[in-house]
């Protein structure tokens, strides 16, 4: 069994399990007096502003081999939680994925990056990961009280809203679909069957290393007659909670692809996108904005 690396008197005792039975073990022993650490970037700021006490115990995953890496299962891309940003904006499979690696490539500053992990930015529950990851149908794996789960993006932040989810689940890996093979195979007839239009933006306070004010994410397939055969759309940003853009999906999904849907889509969004307002932007502005950054988005995309 581990034992802690360090602990002393007002310092948190901190675990290192190597395997998930250890971790599981851990989980049940320290229940209730012990918080995870991925990178621990986050973690520290709230320390520090007074926001979160230090816990008793701290749960390092550092050590445990299944939680980091990019690999291919099957059709699934699977980023460990372990994994750190620095290495999803590297890494060649997530080429793939580019929505995600221009999210990943805003979070913060370089030095951060370096230490953060992919994991800590969506527990968060506020990452900027999380409009790429929603749009792209991604899914989480969670280690249980009593067994491993897999949940969607979305039903997970449903939960997170809904005030359900339990602080003691661990998440384990990403998981995300590969693109359909009609757009990946080489065969120059199957390749062009489809187009694909995607793109991310961030509107932070200043240009570099501040929070969002806005996130938003698109990504949409185009079939030969030039219509939405696939589309989805979020958005998020600063301390609200990423979302799926449902109702403005569906304003597009199936209808001829063209710049026109811009100014459309900006006005569907601002409508549904549900935020918040604080002492740096106010509800109606971000509303606006997220609007206004797709339907901008949309045009460039589709006039090129």
């Amino acid at each position: 069994m581990v034992t802690p690396a360090y602990g002393s008197g007002a310092m948190p005792s901190v675990w290192q399990p190597e395997n998930m039975q250890e971790l599981q073990t851990l989980r049940r022993r320290l229940k209730g007096i012990c918080c995870f650490t991925a990178g621990g970037t986050l973690l520290r700021t709230q320390w520090e502003g007074g926001l979160v006490p230090a816990p008793e115990h701290m749960i390092s995953l550092g050590c445990i081999p299944e939680m980091s890496g990019i690999s291919i299962r099957g059709d699934e891309i699977v980023i460990g939680a372990m994994t750190r940003l620095k290495e999803c904006a590297a890494q060649a499979l997530l080429h793939q994925l580019p929505i995600l690696q221009e999210a990943v490539n805003a979070i913060a500053a370089p030095s951060i990056r370096n230490v953060a992990t992919i994991g800590g930015n969506i527990v968060s529950g506020v990452g900027d990961t999380l409009p790429a990851l929603l749009v792209y149908d991604a899914k989480l794996q969670w280690l249980t009280d009593s067994v491993i789960e897999t949940r969607s993006v979305s039903s997970w932040l449903q939960g997170e809203r809904d005030g359900i989810r339990n602080p003691g689940d661990v998440l384990i890996s990403i998981h995300i679909p590969m693109r359909p093979s009609s757009l990946l195979d080489a065969d120059s007839e199957q390749r062009h069957a489809a187009r694909e239009v995607s793109f991310y933006r961030k509107l932070g306070r200043r240009e570099t290393f501040s929070a969002s004010l806005v996130t938003v994410a698109l990504y949409g397939e185009i079939d030969l007659d030039n219509r939405w055969t696939k589309i989805a759309i979020a958005a998020g940003g600063g301390s609200g909670m990423a979302m799926r853009l449902l109702d403005s999906e569906r304003q597009l999904l199936g209808s001829e692809a063209t710049v026109m849907q811009a100014a459309t889509l900006a006005a569907a969004v601002a409508s549904e996108f549900t935020t918040y307002g604080d002492a740096f932007a106010t509800e109606h502005y971000r509303k606006q904005t997220a609007g206004n950054m797709l339907g901008a988005g949309l045009w460039e995309a589709l006039h090129e």
